[in-house]
């Protein structure tokens, strides 16, 4: 039997979340009026990491480096599927094997794609 949900089941989410909501703007507030308000020019400038900074940072760079990244998420994200498929796998039989081979074979056909065109090459 189906149950009909009235608004009154939500009131515990919308009261959470109105909960959260007023400690969040209640602690930003609380800290921009006890916090420190110093001002000036060593306050103002810019800081990384103790190193004075040096240059122009809108200097180009190279996007490998991004891609890189990008790669890394995308394969490790790809892996994280191969778990639940680990798991289950005497329950999915035959079809399950079988998808997975195909999911593998375009996983490695999108890594040697990637690596063909020599986005993992560094100079």
């Amino acid at each position: 039997m189906e149950t009909i949900s009235s608004p009154a089941d939500y009131l515990p989410i919308v009261l959470q979340t109105l909960l959260a909501l007023g400690f969040v703007g209640f602690t930003l507030s609380l800290a921009a009026w006890v916090g420190p308000k110093l001002r000036g020019r060593k306050k103002d400038e810019n800081f990384e990491c103790g190193i004075d900074q040096q240059g122009n940072a809108r200097s180009p760079f190279s996007v490998k480096y991004l891609l890189t990244a990008i790669l890394f998420v995308l394969f490790d994200v790809e892996v994280i599927f191969l778990y639940p498929w680990a798991v289950n796998f005497k329950t999915l039989g035959l079809v399950g094997f079988v998808e997975m081979v195909v999911f593998v074979v375009f996983v490695l056909a999108g890594l040697f794609y990637v690596l063909r065109k020599g986005v993992m090459r560094f100079e």
